[in-house]
This record gives structure tokens, C-alpha cells and sequence, in this order.
């Protein structure tokens, strides 16, 4: 009996120390602990971070004042004195459109304006007429076939602009409207059938004064403007 006795005692000594060993390895579980590991999960976690807490969150606010409104049209300020018919145009374009910027505006007219000079020149009807309105577009195809019949051609080149600058601006309903004043500088000469000149000089870079119109509608998605009205500056 006391044999028994001193082996059941032992028996549970042995398995109070496993015990304690089992929770020193295993630990006890206080709720704080990760989730397992999934490994179908764990990349999407990595792509797709949880969202930051709204406390970190800081919502700007629509800015709405007069001010605010004033430092919109900087820009604009600087290419039209405030107050004038052209300042308050582009002023109801940027209203209109709030990407309008015209110093990006003049330098895209800068460059339209060459490439319809040179595409006219050269009789290349595909450019002129990406860059043309439909009504100005017919009148520079009739000139070109005029000259085709005639058998001329006009040998040019384009030297540069000398000055951009906009002399009007309005809007016609969703339609913005804004004209430039454009003074380049080109050689052209138009020759016959024979080669001979019949008009400018291939030698001489003259003068060219030009007030050239472009428009597009602030409502359609395509950013382009397009050459809407022609006028020679004497």
C-alpha cells in the first residue's frame, strides 16, 4: 500500500512538471494573438494594405473665396491687363474650362500656325484638315486646287515668329473663342509650270502679319482647337 502509495505520488509529481513545461512551451492564449498564416491570403494583404484609420484622414477643404478666384486667373493677368474686353474673355474661357492656361495656349497657336503655313504650302490637304474648321478648310482645299490647275507651287520656307500675342477672346455659348496676333517671318516664292517666279522672292525673308482665330467647343472631350477664322494684317 505504501508502495503504491509513493508511486502514484511520483506518477503525479512527473506530470504537474510536464505540465508546467507544456505551458511554458505553448503559452496561454490572451486573445492579442496573429491569426494563422494563409498563404492564399497573405500576397493579396501585401497588395492591398488596410485602409489608414479616418483619424489620419485630413480633408481639405474647397477653397471658395474671392481670393482664391483672383489667384485662378494670375495666369491670365499676365497676358491681359484685368479689366480689358480680352482679360474678361479669357478670364469666362478659364470659368468655362479651368485648364485653359493661355501662355500653353499661345505656344500650341505658335505651333498650329506653322504647320498649317507649310501644309498649305505643300498642298497637304490630311494635316489642314485636323487643324481647320470645315468652312476654312474648303476655302484653303479651293485655293490649293486653284493653284494645282494652274500648275504652280509655292516653294517655302518658315524662318520664325516674331511675336504671339492675343488681341480677343469671348465665348459663343460652349463655344471659346480666342484671336492672335501673329507676326512670323517667311521665304516663299510661287513658281509656274516653267519654274519660273511669278510671285514673293526665294532669296528674301519677308514679313508677315497675321490675325488668326481658333476655337473649340468647352464641352466636347477633345481638347483640340481649330483655326476658325483668317484675317492678313496690312
Amino acid at each position: 500500500m505504501e508502495f503504491f502509495d509513493l508511486g502514484a505520488i511520483i506518477f503525479l509529481v512527473a506530470a504537474v512538471v510536464i505540465f508546467i513545461q507544456l505551458r511554458n512551451v505553448l503559452g496561454r492564449r490572451t486573445g492579442n494573438e496573429r491569426p494563422p498564416f494563409d498563404p492564399y491570403t497573405a500576397g493579396r494583404a501585401k497588395r492591398e494594405p488596410a485602409p489608414a484609420s479616418q483619424d489620419n484622414v485630413v480633408s481639405l477643404p474647397r477653397r471658395k473665396s474671392s481670393e482664391t478666384a483672383e489667384e485662378s486667373y494670375a495666369a491670365i493677368d499676365k497676358v491681359a491687363a484685368p479689366g480689358t474686353d480680352v482679360n474678361k474673355g479669357l478670364r469666362a474661357i478659364r470659368d468655362a474650362d479651368p485648364s485653359f492656361e493661355p501662355v500653353g495656349f499661345v505656344d500650341g497657336a505658335k505651333m498650329a500656325y506653322e504647320m498649317i503655313v507649310m501644309a498649305y504650302a505643300d498642298g497637304d490637304r490630311k494635316t489642314l484638315k485636323n487643324l481647320l474648321s470645315r468652312e476654312v478648310y474648303d476655302g484653303f482645299v479651293q485655293a490649293i486646287s486653284e493653284r494645282e490647275q494652274r500648275n504652280e507651287k509655292i516653294q517655302s520656307s518658315f524662318v520664325g515668329i516674331d511675336k504671339a500675342e492675343i488681341v480677343g477672346a469671348e465665348m459663343k455659348g460652349s463655344e471659346a473663342h480666342v484671336t492672335l496676333r501673329i507676326v512670323s517671318e517667311l521665304i516663299s516664292a510661287t513658281r509656274n509650270n516653267a519654274g519660273e517666279v511669278i510671285d514673293g522672292d526665294p532669296e528674301t525673308v519677308a514679313e508677315v502679319k497675321d490675325v488668326w482665330t481658333f476655337a473649340r467647343d468647352t464641352k466636347s472631350k477633345d481638347p483640340n482647337w481649330k483655326l476658325v477664322a483668317t484675317e492678313a494684317e496690312d
